[in-house]
């Protein structure tokens, strides 16, 4: 797996919910590239649960679809906004049961939208919940200008 660095820290009036590590309230998610891939490895707090001890579904939808926007930027190159967003719970995330991993891979691609599929496992890699997420995605021309998409390289380590 390789490590994928976020080239928006530092970027003035960055504060990303999901990405940020700098938002306090925030997901704090990192990712890595695992061949056709992005994957996190996320540890759940307390403050984020729904019913006691519950990940919040919202949290689980917020996750998926994160980890589907960097799908965007590594993997095709670009950057997009979600345009559908369609959730399947299919088991209970305990806060107090260890690291998630979110899993994300491009489904299919056709013109400027990409259908990106999420997976949440929990700590002993049963399937808890996985999305379908559909991106509206942007040339790179103006994903540079209007986004702030960095070059390619920036999203990797030297």
């Amino acid at each position: 797996m390789r490590k994928i660095s976020n080239p928006f820290t530092g970027l003035d009036g960055y504060n990303c919910f999901g990405c940020s590590p700098d938002n306090i309230s925030g997901l704090h998610m990192t990712f890595y590239e695992d061949d056709e891939e992005l994957v996190s490895v996320w540890d759940p707090k307390d403050h984020f649960h729904g019913y006691l001890n519950i990940l919040h579904g919202g949290i689980q939808a917020t996750l998926m679809d994160e980890i589907s926007s960097w799908v965007v930027y590594v993997k095709l190159k670009t950057a997009g906004f979600t345009s559908k967003l369609h959730v399947r719970y299919l088991k209970p995330v305990y806060v107090d049961k260890g690291m998630l991993t979110i899993k994300a891979r491009v489904k299919e691609k056709k013109r400027n939208l990409a259908e990106i599929e999420a997976k949440l496992y929990d700590n002993d890699q049963v399937l808890c919940s996985e999305a379908t997420i559909i991106y509206y995605t942007f040339s790179r021309e103006k994903a540079n200008k209007d986004l702030y998409y960095p070059a390619y390289s920036k999203f990797f380590e030297k």
